[in-house]
């Protein structure tokens, strides 16, 4: 696997790598490299050098600094010039950036070939408001309909259950796993707010485009077979019985990932991330017996949790509530 070092002025390194791994998770070969105020040029390339040799390939790393020609970059460039058919060094560091590189690094095995390919995925992620101020080419592509499309289906890449719909670790980690060309909200309730339709579609993370349908009109799209040929689609949902609302009308899906159930008077926890009420533990029982699988992850890197042990601890506490 590439190594990655994360070299800045002061501690933005630890604080960037701290963000990200809150994103996608916990990584292996990456460390943070700080140039503090106490300290010069040669401490750095000393940081640099013990990050470098502590990682298990030592032939590939990615350097991502935060500014061109400041001592953290001067420092790994003067150790690049020994590796430079190897090494890369990527400057201006953003957080899309170092999430793209972490994703990356599943499927790229050279630090020049993820260094070339995050590039575009740091400028995308320079938005402003007022949209206005967006550079028009970057608006008219955020206007494409949902029916935009070649004649055939929805491939159905993620579809997930999460209490906070579109987030971070849904607009970036997951997105980057999946790769899909649409994010489709699907709830009622949000559907007829439109303030909250609106902070989703802006969410929507660079070069996908994210839409907000009810529970019906997802029936209705999930059996159009003319508009959605080539459409990789990441469907989100607040709770598991609009779930089974969606699977029985006709959405075809057979696995749902289950990310975060959002606490509320009456429920019960048995995990950090997902509280149930019996309605809640009732849907996931029908969506069983409809034949799902459940994928039991807040992130992509997360190891799977036991559905059915979840669910027999909190009818367990269901029950003592009774």
């Amino acid at each position: 696997m590439v190594g990655i070092i994360i070299a800045s002025h002061g501690d933005f390194a630890n604080g960037i790598l701290q963000s990200g791994e809150m994103i996608f998770g916990k990584q292996e070969n990456v460390k943070a490299v700080t140039l503090m105020p106490s300290e010069g040029p040669d401490d750095v390339k000393a940081k640099i050098k013990e990050a470098v040799a502590s990682f298990d390939n030592q032939d590939e790393v990615l350097f991502l600094v935060d500014l061109w020609g400041g001592t953290p970059f001067n420092q790994a460039n003067s150790l690049f010039e020994a590796h430079k058919d190897k090494w890369a060094i990527v400057a201006g560091m953003n957080l899309p950036m170092l999430i793209e590189a972490f994703a990356s690094r599943l499927s790229m095995n050279t630090a020049r070939e993820i260094a070339a390919h995050i590039l575009g995925t740091a400028k995308e992620g320079v938005k402003v408001r007022p949209e206005e101020l967006q550079p028009k080419t970057s608006a008219a592509a955020a206007a494409k309909p949902l029916n935009a499309g070649a004649p055939g289906k929805f491939e159905y890449v993620l579809a997930r259950i999460d209490s906070r719909l579109l987030h971070g670790q849904v607009a970036t980690a997951w997105t980057r796993t999946t790769q899909p060309t649409r994010i489709i909200v699907v709830s009622d309730a949000v559907a007829k707010d439109d303030l909250r339709k609106k902070l989703i579609q802006q969410a929507a993370p660079p070069g996908v485009k994210a839409h907000v349908v009810p529970v019906a009109k997802m029936v209705e799209l999930a059996k159009d077979d003319q508009h959605f040929g080539g459409q990789r689609a990441m469907l989100l949902f607040e709770n598991p019985q609009d779930v089974l609302r969606a699977v029985e009308g006709g959405v075809p899906l057979q696995t749902i990932n289950v990310g975060s159930m959002a606490h509320s008077p009456g429920k019960v926890q048995p995990n950090k991330v997902l509280a149930f009420s019996q309605d809640d533990v009732d849907a996931f029982a029908k969506l069983k017996k409809l034949g799902l699988k459940f994928d039991v992850r807040k992130v992509p890197n997360d190891s799977k949790g036991n559905m059915d042990e979840i669910i027999k601890r909190a009818q367990e506490e269901l029950n003592k509530q009774k």
